[in-house]
C-alpha cells in the first residue's frame, strides 16, 4: 500500500525529484537534442529550481518539457497525486473527485485526467498472444451511440443503437480494448489481427464473423453463449468476459457520462489498469509517468466537442 503522505504528493520539490529520477534515471537527458552529460543546472531566483541548460544545443528545459505535463501550470505534485489516484482505483476516479482531492477546478481535473489516460496508452508492447498462448475476443454495447453526447448510466435491454466495444485479452496477459464502428467482418478481422499475434490460439463465442477469422490462427474454439455453454474445459471467454465486468462497472458506476469521442481513451485506461494488475500501485503509476514521455494532448485537440 502507498502511503499518500509520502512527500511526492505533497512538496514539489520532492515531486520534481521523484519524476526527475524516474525520466532520467543516468542523469538529465536534452529532450531537444537528446545530448546527455552536456546539462547543467541552473540556479537563482530568475530562473527558479529544476531548470536545465544543455551545452550541445544552448536550450534550456525541465522535466515537464516532451511530457503530457509541458507547459502546464498545476502543481507536479498535484500531477503525480492524481496519477497516483487513477492508477490505483481499479474502476477509475471521476474529474469531479479529483477537483475536489486535488484542490483544483473540475475543468482542470477532467484536462487532466485526459493527459494521464494519454500517458497510459501503451506503445511499446507487440501484439497480445503468441505461440502456445491465448486470446480471447468479443464484444459488447455500452452507452447511446448518437450525436448527443449524453452518456444515460444504464444499460438498456437490446443493442440497437448503442456504441459497441470489441476487447482482446491474453489469458494471464494483457488486455486491448478498441472502440468499433461496427460489427462487420472486415472491421473486427482488423481489430483482431492488428491487436493480436496469429500464432496464438483464439478463443471466441459463435458470432458468425469468427469462425473465417479464426482460420488465419493456430487454432480457434467457440462457446456458445445463446445455448448457455459458458466454459467447455479450457475453452471459454470468461476472461475477457470479467474484462468487461470491471470496464462497466467503471464506466456506470464511477464515470457515468462520456462522450463517445473520448470513449476509446477510457479503454485505455482500463487496459493499463489491467495490464499491469500483477504489479503494485506505486509501480504502476511509475509506469504511468514513463509514458508520459513523447506524448502532448492540447486542450483544443481533446476538447473538440466537450464532454464529461
Amino acid at each position: 500500500m502507498t502511503d499518500l503522505s509520502n512527500p511526492i504528493f505533497t512538496d514539489e520539490a520532492a515531486a520534481r525529484a521523484h519524476l526527475e529520477a524516474i525520466r532520467w534515471p543516468d542523469g538529465p537527458c536534452c529532450p531537444y537534442c537528446g545530448v546527455t552529460d552536456e546539462s547543467k543546472a541552473l540556479g537563482g531566483k530568475s530562473m527558479g529550481d529544476g531548470w536545465f541548460h544543455c551545452k550541445a544545443c544552448r536550450r534550456k528545459y525541465t522535466v515537464r518539457v516532451g511530457t503530457v505535463y509541458e507547459r502546464s501550470h498545476v502543481p507536479l505534485h498535484k500531477w503525480v497525486l492524481a496519477t497516483h489516484l487513477l492508477c490505483a482505483s481499479k474502476k477509475g476516479m471521476s474529474a469531479h473527485q479529483l477537483h475536489r482531492m486535488l484542490g483544483v477546478t473540475y475543468k482542470t481535473a477532467w484536462f487532466m485526467a485526459h493527459r494521464i489516460r494519454e500517458s497510459m496508452i501503451d506503445t511499446t508492447s507487440g501484439p497480445l498472444g503468441g505461440e502456445g498462448k491465448t486470446v480471447e475476443a468479443d464484444e459488447t454495447y455500452i452507452g447511446k451511440s448518437a450525436d448527443a453526447d449524453a452518456y444515460e448510466g444504464k444499460f438498456s435491454g437490446g443493442s440497437a443503437g448503442k456504441r459497441i466495444v470489441v476487447a482482446l485479452v491474453e489469458r494471464g496477459g494483457r488486455s486491448k480494448a478498441v472502440h468499433a464502428k461496427d460489427l462487420t467482418h472486415k472491421t473486427i478481422r482488423e481489430i483482431l489481427v492488428t491487436n493480436s499475434d496469429r500464432k496464438s490460439a483464439l478463443h471466441t463465442d459463435e458470432r458468425n464473423v469468427y469462425p473465417s477469422i479464426g482460420k488465419e490462427y493456430a487454432s480457434h474454439k467457440t462457446v456458445n453463449h445463446s445455448k448457455k455453454e459458458y466454459a467447455r474445459g479450457p475453452v471459454t471467454t470468461n476472461t475477457v468476459e470479467g474484462y468487461f465486468s470491471i470496464f462497466k462497472r467503471g464506466m456506470r458506476g464511477i464515470y457515468q457520462h462520456c462522450g463517445e469521442q473520448h470513449l476509446q481513451r477510457y479503454l485505455n485506461e482500463f487496459d493499463f489498469r489491467y495490464s499491469n494488475r500483477e504489479i503494485d500501485d506505486f509501480e504502476r503509476a511509475t509506469a504511468a509517468h514513463k509514458g508520459a514521455e513523447g506524448k502532448r494532448l492540447t486542450y483544443r485537440r481533446i476538447n473538440e466537442s466537450r464532454a464529461p
